[in-house]
C-alpha cells in the first residue's frame, strides 16, 4: 500500500525537539520504501536528539534548520519549499510546535512553513501524558483539527520519562500509512460515521476449545484506518486478531456473535454507512461447561445458527448505507445477488476465496442493485482504498439526489 500511495510524492518531514526525535529516521525510511521524495527542517531543540546530517545523509539534500542560513547552503527557502511539497508531515509534533501552528505564531523555519503551507498537514503528537492532557494542548490540538490538519493520534505506553500513558508517538509505520491515505485522497469522508465490523468470532464448545475461522480482520481495520484519516468517525466492532489497533478509531473488541450483535446492534443507529468485514460463524456449537473428553467415541456437536448480523441491520435500516461481503466456492455471483436483495444492501463485495483470508492479497466483486460490478484486487490496505473512493461516491450521490428533491 505505501508503495503505491506515496510513490513520487513530495513530503517535507518536520521533526521538533523531544525524545521521539530518533523514531523520525524509522519514518523517514518508511515514506522513502513508498518512493516518496522527502526534505526535512528541523527545529534547533530536534538537533539535540539527532543530527542534521543523520537525515541529510538519508535523503540526499540538505537538512533545514536556520531561516537565516546562507542561501548557498540551500536551495529553497519556506515559501519554496512550501510551494514544492504535496504534504507536510510533522513528527514528532511537541506541545510547543503545537501551540505555534494553532496559534500561527512564526518564529523558526518550522513554523514559518507551516504557516506558509496550504497543502495537506499532518501531525503526529509526542509527549508526556501530563502534557498531552493538558486542556491547552487539547484546545490547540482541537484547533488544529477545525483548520483541517491531520493528526495521527498518540498511543498509550511506557514513556522515557517514567511515566506509562497515552503521549507516546504512533508507530512509524502507521504514520507512514496515514500520509498516503492523506495524500491519495481526493476525496472527503469528514462528517461521515462509519460502524465497520471485522476479523472473526469464536463460538466456544468447551472451557479450551472454539469453533472459528480463518480471518485475518486486515481488511476491516485498512477501511476503519483510512476512514479515520479521511476525516470520517469510525466505530470498529472486532472480533479476535492479532492486529494493532488503527489509528483514529474508537475500538470495541468482542468474541463471539451474540456478542457482536450486540454491540454492533447497540451502535447501528447511530452511524451513517455500516460496513460488515466481519467473518461472523455461521454456526455455533451447544457449549459444554466441561472439558469433552478424548474417547474410542467422537462426541456428537449439536449446532444452532448464529445470528445473521447484516440482515438484521438491513431490516432495521432507515438512512443507512449497508456494505456487506460474501465469500463463495460456488455460483458466487448469483448467491451474492440473492443476499444483496435479501438483506437490502446498498453494495456487496464478493469475496474469492483463491487468495486465502490470511493473506494480504484480496480478490473482490463490488456489486451493487442495479446490476453492475466492478473488480478490485491487490494488496488489501489498496483495495480498502479503493472500497472507500466508491463508498464516497455513494455517499455523494445520495447527497446530490437529496438536494435535487429539496
Amino acid at each position: 500500500m505505501t508503495t503505491q500511495l506515496l510513490k513520487n510524492k513530495k513530503l517535507i518531514l518536520g521533526v521538533t525537539g523531544g525524545i521521539a526525535a530518533y523514531r523520525a529516521v524509522e519514518l523517514l525510511r518508511h515514506l522513502q520504501r513508498g518512493e516518496a521524495q522527502v526534505r526535512v527542517i528541523m527545529t534547533r531543540n530536534a538537533t539535540r536528539f539527532v543530527t542534521p546530517l543523520t537525515f541529510s545523509s538519508l535523503t540526499g539534500f540538505p537538512t533545514l534548520v536556520d531561516s537565516f542560513s546562507d542561501p548557498a547552503h540551500w536551495e529553497i527557502d519556506h515559501i519554496e519549499i512550501a510551494r514544492w511539497a504535496d504534504l507536510l508531515l510533522v513528527a514528532p509534533a511537541t506541545a510547543n510546535i503545537i501551540g505555534k501552528a494553532a496559534g500561527g505564531i512564526c518564529d523558526d523555519l518550522l513554523s514559518t512553513t507551516i504557516c506558509a503551507c496550504d497543502c495537506p498537514q499532518l501531525f503526529a503528537p509526542a509527549m508526556n501524558t501530563r502534557m498531552y492532557h493538558n486542556p491547552a494542548v487539547q484546545r490547540n490540538l482541537e484547533l488544529l483539527r477545525t483548520q483541517g490538519v491531520h493528526l495521527v493520534d498518540p498511543v498509550s505506553g511506557a514513556l522515557a520519562c517514567g511515566d506509562t500513558g497515552t503521549g507516546k508517538l504512533a508507530e512509524p509505520v502507521a504514520i507512514a500509512r496515514a500520509a498516503g491515505w492523506l495524500l491519495s485522497a481526493g476525496m472527503s469522508l469528514k462528517g461521515s460515521r462509519l460502524l465497520i465490523n471485522a476479523g472473526p468470532t469464536r463460538e466456544p464448545l468447551d472451557p479450551v476449545r472454539y469453533l472459528s475461522n480463518r480471518s485475518s480482520g486486515r481488511l476491516g481495520y485498512a477501511l476503519a484506518e483510512a476512514a479515520a484519516v479521511l476525516g470520517a468517525e469510525v466505530t470498529l466492532v472486532s472480533g479476535p486478531t492479532q492486529l494493532a489497533p488503527p489509528i483514529g478509531c474508537r475500538l470495541l473488541q468482542v468474541t463471539t456473535a451474540r456478542e457482536m450483535e450486540q454491540v454492533v446492534g447497540g451502535e447501528f443507529d447511530n452511524c451513517d454507512v455500516f460496513i460488515a468485514a466481519a467473518a461472523v460463524t455461521d454456526w455455533m456449537p451447544l457449549y459444554s461447561a466441561s472439558k469433552l473428553k478424548k474417547g474410542e467415541r467422537v462426541p456428537d456437536l449439536k449446532l444452532e445458527a448464529a445470528p445473521d448480523i447484516l440482515a438484521r441491520m438491513g431490516a432495521r435500516k432507515q438512512q443507512q448505507l449497508l456494505i456487506g461481503f460474501a465469500l463463495e466456492t460456488d455460483d458466487g455471483e448469483s448467491e451474492a445477488r440473492r443476499k444483496m436483495e435479501s438483506k437490502q444492501l446498498d453494495l456487496i463485495c464478493l469475496n474469492h476465496p483463491d487468495q486465502g483470508l490470511e493473506g494480504d492479497e484480496i480478490r473482490l466483486n463490488l456489486m451493487t442493485p442495479d446490476g453492475t460490478s466492478e473488480e478490485l484486487s491487490g494488496h488489501k490496505e489498496a483495495v480498502a482504498w479503493s472500497l472507500l473512493q466508491k463508498l464516497a461516491s455513494m455517499l455523494q450521490a445520495r447527497f446530490a439526489a437529496s438536494q435535487n428533491t429539496d
